[in-house]
């Protein structure tokens, strides 16, 4: 009896174990389906009480390395056009997918190739983990992310924090997502360190899917001025909101394909924070010239017809280009070959020169400053 109270009393301050059960049964089952996915990398994954072990399996000499990101804004979107499109969808079928590539698009930068995530869902009441509808395509997201990329789900965590999550209206609630990646470099000689980037290296664009999770807030501060919001029809027949929604692209086949072929790469850059100018993530003083540049995604052509900045877009979104390869010239068809077999589209954009560290978006005459500055 005097569990219960104290349980009733837990409740009354906004976490109730007993609302939150389903969301963490659902993800347990769905972790469990997971746990084969990493023997591709020959790894093999455990789920534990309170975490998850992993054993390498394979021969080669090893290290491995670890990403933590969050989702950022953008299933706030997805909140908004469940509650107000009408459309009989959550619109959290790609969100689990979304959170978990922020890690995963990053931890394959060092020459890693994915084997295991874990999750949080920390929400600001317990309430919101009750719609379990929604959780289910929220699971189902990351079950079909650890698939595709060759990872497993061993363990996560579902916080209630009442006094510190709160979304923004209309939006009555919304959790943050986040999670740890942890990928494995084999053999170990193939890890791509930070330095190796130099003059006369040649920058290869690889498309991005759209949006991708990056530059959210801008998007939402627009779309809150118009008429319909984010019912607004693109041109291209879309709303925004659905625009906004599409499922980030995964680069771990590009990278795994040119890794196996051994290509000599000097950076590889996903395309976040910062924009186009994130190709200068290499802290070296180098100039970077980008002189060609593929199609520009609706949604960010649409933000400058509302009025923002052609810098400010390029400063904030990837403006169609989700990731960077940078190659010595002698390997920049090998690598456009590849990425192709592998199904992405790549484009020869630009090249790096000695100099003072800058970006120069040439067919715009626009110069960025780095990240960082």
């Amino acid at each position: 009896m005097q569990d219960d109270q104290e349980g009733r009393e837990y409740a009354r301050s906004g976490v109730d174990y007993t609302k939150i059960k389903g969301f963490k049964d659902l993800m347990i089952e769905v972790g469990k389906s997971t746990l084969q996915f990493s023997e591709r990398r020959k790894v093999i994954v455990q789920a534990g009480g309170h975490g998850g072990s992993f054993d390498y399996v394979g021969s080669n000499p090893h290290k491995c390395t670890s990403t933590t990101e969050g989702l950022g804004n953008k299933n706030w979107i997805a909140e908004w056009m469940y509650r107000f499109s009408g459309m009989g969808r959550t619109f959290y079928e790609w969100i689990g997918w979304d959170t978990a590539l922020m890690a995963v698009n990053d931890v394959i930068a060092s020459g890693a190739l994915p084997f295991m995530y874990t999750d949080e869902v920390a929400a600001g009441d317990s309430d919101w983990f009750t719609d379990l509808r929604r959780a289910k395509d929220l699971a189902e997201g990351f079950y079909r992310v650890c698939k595709a990329v060759g990872m497993a789900l061993p363990a996560g965590e579902s916080p209630s924090l009442r006094f510190l999550v709160n979304s923004l209206p209309p939006v009555e609630s919304c959790p943050t997502l986040s999670g740890c990646v942890t990928g494995i470099i084999a053999p170990k000689y193939r890890e791509i360190v930070e330095g190796l980037t130099r003059g006369g290296d040649r920058i290869i664009g690889v498309t991005s899917s759209g949006l991708h999770c990056n530059g959210i807030s801008l998007v939402i501060d627009q779309a809150l001025t118009l008429p319909e919001q984010f019912m607004t029809r693109l041109p291209n027949g879309n709303t925004l909101g659905e625009e906004a929604l599409i499922p980030t692209r995964s680069y771990v086949a590009l990278v795994e394909a040119l890794l196996k072929a051994e290509v000599e790469i000097h950076s590889l850059v996903p395309a976040t924070g910062d924009g186009v100018s994130k190709v200068a993530f290499d802290k070296q003083p180098l100039t970077y010239r980008i002189g060609e540049w593929p199609n520009v995604p609706p949604l960010f052509q649409f933000m400058r017809e509302l009025g923002v900045s052609l810098k400010g877009c390029l400063k904030t979104f990837n403006w169609g280009v989700g990731y960077f390869v940078i190659v010595p010239p002698e390997e920049v068809n090998r690598v456009i070959d590849l990425g192709h077999g592998a199904g992405y589209s790549l484009t020869e954009i630009g090249q790096i020169e000695e100099g003072e560290r800058k970006v120069f978006f040439e067919p715009e005459g626009i110069e960025l400053e780095p990240p960082g500055e």
